[in-house]
């Protein structure tokens, strides 16, 4: 009797779906201890253990979180770029965000999202954000001269960046006002910070409006936040209306050419503009996301080349022969490559968002396995950017790879530390152009000693240091001088 291929039986289905494979975890808590001690790592070894997408859970059954992560770029691309719609920003984390800073661009979607775009668009053209190039420089130039008298030349960088890209968010925001908003917002965003990331994660949510303890402190500090914004956002406007009034254009620029003026004043015939609550939630969005992200980058930098004196002899170097004795300026950008490219090789080893979130809408096949409708999801920078099959020995720091042949060799969700497709952050070219500055300013007044080999990290609403990143300064003969 002859062999045929067997026919398929009338009672025969389609395929089983593949079981997304995930760690088993402890029998009652699954994986939420583990993701609460080390998120970061967990999901390091997740990926390690159970390749490209892995789901996890965490709690106890009745209150269970269940999450799928996507590390490969393919699928990065599908949830950020081309299937995007159908991953949306419904994760409980940006939930908590919208209900503690407004619902800015960081956290609004559909129609609120695209109107707020097109508004605010216009004030993060690159020519806009050049014209900052001064301001930059010369907060940098401020705290390289400070740094002149510190105590044993020894520094944090970790404070000192996150107070050098506050008070320069706080000066491109706010101009005149921008002593009284760093000061408020460096005594209230912290507060209001580790409330939302504790609130996003617990199984039961205690009602904001019950007078616990850590309700009352998050509220204070948000109504001081809104009340600082909402003074100078009238301000701002009565000055601008004044202005208009006497027909007197030159005292309408005075009256304020910062980004919060320029959001208040911006507008067109489809859109509208933006009432005075919406001005101040894209404000405290931008220096939630803007002076966090920034202050990691440059942190995170200027501790890598203390802890490769090459690298940073290279840097300095090139820095020397672009600018001589002279001050940075926006055109300096594309000057300076390899200082570009050890920045860029610091953001993928420490991205200032090393985990993004998002709630799948529809049921959408991801790297061989079907994620369900109504799954929370995640792609983690911090484990893409760590991955073996794309990156060679990756957790050495090497500014090479970022060399324009090796970049145009790599998929585009290899490196994606400011998110991608249409909710792309919106602030990348200020990001790179106040990074790049401002470390100009610093590397060319200083050497830098490592104190501390390695910094802890864990992450929150952005990747933060959890111990001190110290550093010895040598300031450096002939450095210049910088500032206005």
């Amino acid at each position: 009797m002859p062999l045929t291929d067997p026919q398929p039986s009338p009672r025969t289905g389609p395929a089983p779906e593949r079981e997304i494979p995930g760690p088993a975890g402890l029998p009652v808590l699954g994986s939420m201890l583990d993701l609460r001690r080390d998120s970061l790592t967990t999901f390091v070894n997740a990926r390690r253990a159970h390749g490209d997408v892995v789901r996890l859970v965490a709690g106890p059954p009745g209150l269970r979180s269940v999450f799928h992560a996507v590390f490969a770029p393919e699928g990065v691309q599908q949830i950020l770029a081309s299937r995007a719609a159908d991953f949306r920003k419904d994760h409980p984390l940006y939930e908590e965000v919208r209900q503690a800073f407004g619902n800015g661009l960081l956290t609004s979607q559909d129609a609120d999202y695209l109107r707020q775009r097109r508004l605010v668009q216009p004030l993060f053209t690159k020519r806009r954000v050049d014209s900052y190039a001064a301001a930059i420089t010369a907060e940098a130039g401020t705290l390289a001269e400070r740094w002149r008298t510190a105590g044993g030349h020894t520094v944090d960088l970790v404070p000192e960046m996150n107070r050098l890209a506050l008070r320069t968010a706080a000066r491109i925001l706010f101009g005149l006002d921008a002593a009284a908003a760093e000061d408020a917002f460096h005594r209230c965003a912290p507060v209001i910070n580790a409330y939302v990331v504790r609130r996003a994660y617990v199984p039961v949510k205690v009602p904001r409006e019950w007078p616990t303890p850590a309700n009352l402190r998050a509220r204070a500090a948000t109504d001081e936040l809104n009340a600082l914004c909402d003074r100078i956002i009238a301000d701002r406007r009565a000055a601008r209306g004044a202005a208009t009034e006497s027909g007197d254009e030159a005292d309408g620029r005075d009256a304020g050419d910062d980004l919060l003026s320029l959001l208040a004043a911006a507008g067109n015939d489809e859109d509208g503009s933006l009432d005075a609550t919406e001005v101040r939630e894209q404000v405290l969005i931008f220096l939630l996301a803007g002076h966090e992200t920034t202050a990691t980058s440059l942190a995170f930098t200027l501790h890598l080349l203390a802890t490769h004196p090459e690298e940073q002899q290279r840097v300095r170097e090139e820095i020397d022969r672009v600018l001589g004795g002279r001050t940075p300026t926006a055109a300096d950008l594309d000057r300076l490559p390899y200082l570009t490219q050890a920045l860029k090789e610091s953001m993928r080893l420490y991205p200032a968002a090393p985990v993004i979130s998002r709630r799948a809408v529809a049921a959408t096949e991801i790297g061989g396995y079907r994620i369900p409708a109504g799954a929370d999801v995640v792609v983690a920078p911090w484990v893409t950017h760590r991955s073996p099959e794309l990156w060679e020995d990756p957790e050495r720091f090497d500014p090479r790879r970022f060399a324009p042949e090796r970049e145009a060799e790599r998929h585009r969700y290899a490196w994606f530390p400011f998110g991608g497709g249409p909710r792309a952050c919106i602030g990348q070219h200020f990001s790179m152009l106040e990074s790049v500055l401002a470390l100009a300013v610093l590397l060319r007044t200083y050497e830098l000693e490592a104190v501390d080999q390695e910094v802890p990290v864990a992450a929150g609403i952005t990747l933060q240091a959890t111990g001190p990143a110290r550093v010895r300064l040598r300031p450096r003969d002939g450095a210049g001088e910088y500032g206005e």
